[in-house]
This record gives C-alpha cells, structure tokens and sequence, in this order.
C-alpha cells in the first residue's frame, strides 16, 4: 500500500513538473513583441528599468554563478561586451539562492559592465523577471531591438551574426 502511494506521488510530481514547465515555457515573451518591462535595483544600488536603456541593442543573460554552462560560456560574453560596447548594452541576470555568491563569480568572470543584477529566490527559475521571459534554463539570452522589440533567444552566434551586421 505504502509503496504503491509513493509511486502515485512521484508520478503527480512528475506531472506537476512537467505542467510547470510548460506554462513557464509558453507564458513568456514571444519574439517580436515588446520586451516585457521590468523595475528592480542594480548591484551597486542603482534603480534600473529595462525600457529606458531603449536607443541601443539590449543583451538580457540569465546566468548563475552556481552553473557550470554558465560559466563555460563566460568568455563568449565578455568577447561581446568588447567587441560591440557601443551597439549592445549587456544586462546580466544572475538567477541565485544566495545573494553574494555571484560577487566572486563576476570578478573572476570579468563582467565589468553597469548592469549587473541579482535576482535571489529559494527556487532560481521562480523569478519573476525570469518567468516574463519563459527561461526555463540557464544559460539564457535574450537579444532586444533599440526600439524595444524581443529578437528571441539567442546563441552568441547569431548575437554576433546580427551585431556585425549593424557596423
């Protein structure tokens, strides 16, 4: 009997997880609509919202200091940040339980820009500026139009593919 109920339960768990994910998935922005739009504070203090940076390329990272593809891919987006600073602001989203384990993280990785938020939450992919943007996984990159528009989700490919053609 016992048995048999935990397997229920892990079944329903199972499900439920599974139904999330779609809904997080299918919730968020789709390409070509106006980015969705948030307020929140900047790691040095700074009140931020995403539509007045409007003017110039938006790069939205979803990272975590925690994982490791996140990490691995660091250098792409320094090389980024170096190569068209003056096209593309980079706004990084760190997706963390704890509040300052991304510090050590971002000074080894070399992320130097303004941008840089932290977005704490017990459950990472719980945040809401996450969820705006159905990132059901992280690394996550998010390109956006000086006029505001969602390009999608991005490989650092097609960011530099579409960023060298603005020259």
């Amino acid at each position: 009997m016992i048995k048999k109920l935990a397997q229920y339960f892990i079944f329903s768990v199972i499900i439920a997880s599974g139904l999330f994910y779609l809904y997080v998935k299918n919730s968020g922005a789709n390409s070509g609509e106006i980015a969705p739009d948030f307020e929140t504070t900047l790691v040095d203090g700074t009140p931020f919202k995403l539509s007045d940076l409007r003017g110039k390329y938006v790069l939205l990272d979803f990272w975590g200091s925690w994982c490791a593809p996140c990490i691995k891919e660091s250098p792409k987006l320094v090389s980024i940040h170096e190569k068209y600073q003056d096209q593309v602001i980079i706004v990084t989203i760190a997706l963390e339980k704890n509040d300052k384990t991304w510090e050590k993280a971002t000074d080894k990785l070399g992320y130097i820009w303004k941008h840089q938020i932290v977005d704490q939450n017990k459950f990472v992919l719980m945040s809401s500026i996450a969820r705006k943007y159905g990132v059901t996984e992280i690394p996550a990159k998010f390109l956006i139009t000086p006029e505001g528009k969602l390009l999608g989700k991005y490989s650092f490919e097609k960011i530099d593919t579409v960023l060298s053609s603005k020259d």
